[in-house]
């Protein structure tokens, strides 16, 4: 089932290809078509490591091709200084630059991705001991704000501490997911989608949301981000209560998912005929689900339980949510959300959406893990 679905995403890649023409997929609007930009979005680096992993399957030079024209547009944004009023900058060069450094060990490429850990370093504020996700410094809404998609921008820290051994990148990663699992994840193993910090002082306010049912319910696609951040952190950090809080909220996610395996957009949204899905965050659940279960012990009970929790919900993906078979969509997984709150793209493909499918895909079919680190540092794969 895993290689049949990667071929029918590797036709779909190929295809988009030569549909994009070199600009950046974002999400779509109610139609077959992604919307289009000239990496613009935080979400251009999706569509770089998808055509990473394309190449890195096949070693069809098309798609290595396609791949590096990208990590050559990204030289172009960091030149352009256009990706410094946000925290992606982890989701954008981890992807890209990172992403052929790691396949390649190209040098330009390596320095291209210390650059971009640079600039989410001047993202960190000292005074109240975390990344600031939105905004300039100051900002009186976002000032001292952090949102759990955060925890995948780190391992862009975290990997230019293992290269560069300067130890303020692993510092202050360290101190914003402690901050992070300390504030972020609620008793129960849910999760709070932001939270707010005194800008001064570092006190916390309050839990709230920004794309949830509401401040305390559990938007689904932040859990996931949670599961797999706190994975990764605790790869690099080499952090047992990092791992296990991985655990815990993976555990909350499948025990709360429908029949089918894959996730509403908020697990305390009402579940009605009309209530939309979110796809992509069963698939980042999936590959933060497999890079803990990969990492446990085989005699650890629970290892079989997340590996079949990942395999009713990648066969569900792939039978019920993917776009298999279809010679005109682009987007490799349907039913995924931006905003289902905001009304933008509630129920549509989203390009990371689509990524993370792929990679969930790969990993399943050939232990191909994505770009979030190193598999060569450290001894850590």
């Amino acid at each position: 089932m895993w290689k049949n679905a990667i071929e029918d995403a590797l036709q779909v890649t190929r295809s988009n290809i030569d549909r994009f023409g070199g600009r950046f997929p974002h999400v779509s609007n109610g139609d077959e078509h992604y919307v289009l930009n000239d990496n613009t979005e935080w979400t251009a680096g999706f569509w770089s490591g998808i055509l990473w992993l394309c190449s890195e399957y096949t070693q069809d030079p098309l798609y290595r091709e396609a791949a590096v024209r990208t990590v050559d547009n990204f030289r172009g944004r960091m030149e352009r200084k256009s990706i410094f009023d946000h925290h992606d900058i982890g989701f954008l060069y981890s992807l890209s630059s990172k992403a052929q450094w790691i396949v390649e060990r190209d040098p330009a490429a390596r320095d291209l991705t210390l650059e971009a850990a640079d600039m989410l370093m001047k993202r960190w504020r000292e005074e109240s001991g975390l990344i600031q996700a939105w905004g300039r410094k100051g900002d009186v809404n976002n000032g001292g704000r952090i949102i759990i998609d955060c925890l995948l921008n780190l391992p862009l820290l975290l990997w230019a501490y293992e290269q560069t051994h300067n130890e303020e990148y692993r510092r202050v990663a360290k101190l914003h997911a402690e901050k992070s699992r300390r504030f972020l994840v609620r008793g129960d193993d849910s999760s709070y989608h932001t939270f707010y910090f005194d800008q001064a002082t570092g006190e916390a306010i309050r839990g709230g949301t920004h794309q949830g049912y509401n401040d305390g319910s559990t938007w689904t696609r932040g859990q996931a981000w949670g599961i797999y951040g706190f994975a990764l952190c605790s790869r690099y950090l080499q952090s047992a209560e990092m791992f296990e809080t991985a655990r815990r909220l993976a555990r909350y996610f499948i025990a709360h998912v429908p029949e089918d395996h894959v996730a509403y957009w908020d697990f305390d949204a009402p579940q009605t005929s009309e209530t939309k899905r979110d796809s992509s965050a069963s698939a980042i659940a999936a590959c933060g689900i497999l890079e803990i279960a990969e990492r446990l012990d085989p005699t650890d009970p629970e290892r079989q339980f997340f590996l079949d929790a990942v395999q009713n919900s990648m066969a569900s993906l792939v039978q019920n949510y993917s776009t298999h078979g279809s010679e005109t969509e682009e987007g490799l997984l349907k039913h995924g959300s931006y905003s289902v709150r905001g009304g933008d793209s509630p129920d549509d493909y989203v390009i990371w959406g689509d990524y993370f499918y792929l990679e969930a895909l790969m990993r399943l079919e050939r232990g191909i893990p994505g770009y979030w680190y190193d598999r060569r540092s450290n001894g850590r794969q």
